[in-house]
């Protein structure tokens, strides 16, 4: 079945995204993540794009995403960091998929992996500053470093990198931000004391938001996600001049008049004031159109933009465009980088209440991803 909307992303965009951000890094190299379908631009294609636009390392969330981009023949450095115990560390290693770990439980399940295959787990340990997810909180830390030495001198397990997330360095100036600092500084003190921080080891801390704006996280690699895909992750302070790649579109599915007092989509929730022209836009909410964008949202449509008219459905919703022309077939430009005219994805997510990860993320299977 062929779906009439796609989601148009420009390589160019994020290859000059890429650049931006290794300039901001002051030439320590970067990760690029890719996880989430590469926030919804399509895993593989923009993991190829990253690695020969200057990405030193891709990120991952989970183990079969970095799976998925060895099928792609992606043959760069993979870190994955949401792991249990049950995953499927055996084909991560044969696949030298590099793991972090936050606790001595799942190290020594890695270990075990490591013991089956035959392959050394390069590892990345997570310590917990602040920001209270993964990674070892500092009670426990001691404790992780030296259980991760002595399956290191068994040759199970290669420390390659020590790292954590920070929370709140897209708030500029929150106090949260030096604590994190110093409590990761006190994390690395502590394993090169140990022995299990040596120049090999790789520290990293910084987000997109802190990669553009706090260079004392820098440290041996800068970590970029909602960056990459040129949407900045502190829109108060601008776009640090990122690019956004994706442009969502599709096409009128259908075009009639109507009359004066007509009600549009389920409850009846918006009712023409006027013989008018109504269009049909086959995306709703199972493509990633939020319901609650319901009378909010715009897009841009026979020249102009137009608020969504009535309740997103599941698979559509309905545009008024008064008296001007729209056919079927016509073009419907959803959000992209605005150099049309059209709504952006921060235009959503502002009128949403949200954060473009969200926007971006959630745009279904049934959009195709065309790579322009």
């Amino acid at each position: 079945m062929s779906y009439p909307s796609e989601a148009r992303v420009d390589t160019a965009a994020i290859r000059h995204n890429i650049a931006v951000l290794r300039e901001h890094a002051g030439g320590v190299p970067l990760m690029a993540a890719v996880k989430a379908d590469a926030y919804g631009h399509g895993l593989v294609p923009c993991a190829k794009v990253c690695v020969e636009a200057g990405a030193a390392r891709l990120g991952t969330a989970f183990i079969e995403e970095a799976l998925a981009l060895r099928a792609g023949g992606v043959t760069a450095p993979v870190l994955s960091w949401i792991i249990s115990s049950d995953d499927r560390l055996d084909d991560a290693l044969l696949a030298d998929v590099e793991l972090s770990a936050g606790t001595v439980r799942l190290l020594d399940d890695i270990a075990a992996a490591a013991r089956r295959t035959g392959r050394t787990a390069r590892v990345h340990l997570k310590v917990d500053t602040g920001i209270s997810r993964g990674g070892a909180p500092a009670a426990r830390w001691p404790e992780l470093v030296d259980r991760a030495l002595a399956v290191q001198a068994e040759g199970t397990v290669e420390i390659v990198g020590i790292w954590s997330h920070m929370a709140c360095a897209d708030i500029p100036g929150h106090p949260s931000i030096e604590v994190q600092v110093q409590r990761f500084d006190e994390a690395v003190t502590l394993a090169e004391k140990a022995g299990a921080c040596g120049s090999h080891v790789i520290r990293h801390l910084a987000n997109s938001a802190a990669t553009l704006t706090l260079p004392q996280t820098r440290y041996d690699m800068v970590r970029s996600g909602i960056a990459v895909y040129g949407l900045s992750p502190i829109p108060e302070l601008g776009d640090f001049g990122l690019r956004p790649a994706m442009t969502l579109v599709t096409r009128i599915t259908m075009a009639k008049r109507v009359p004066a007092g007509t009600g549009v989509s389920y409850g009846h929730m918006y009712v023409t004031d006027r013989e008018t022209t109504l269009g049909q836009v086959p995306l709703g909410y199972a493509d990633g159109v939020p319901r609650h964008g319901s009378g909010l949202l715009e897009v841009l449509a026979a020249g102009r933009r137009r608020r969504v008219a009535g309740r997103v459905c599941m698979d559509q919703f309905m545009i008024d465009v008064g008296d001007d022309p729209l056919s079927e077939g016509d073009e419907v430009i959803l959000f992209g980088p605005g150099t049309n005219g059209e709504p952006t994805a921060q235009e959503w997510a502002d009128a949403l209440g949200t954060i473009t990860h969200e926007i971006v993320t959630g745009i279904g299977a049934r959009v195709r991803r065309v790579y322009v």
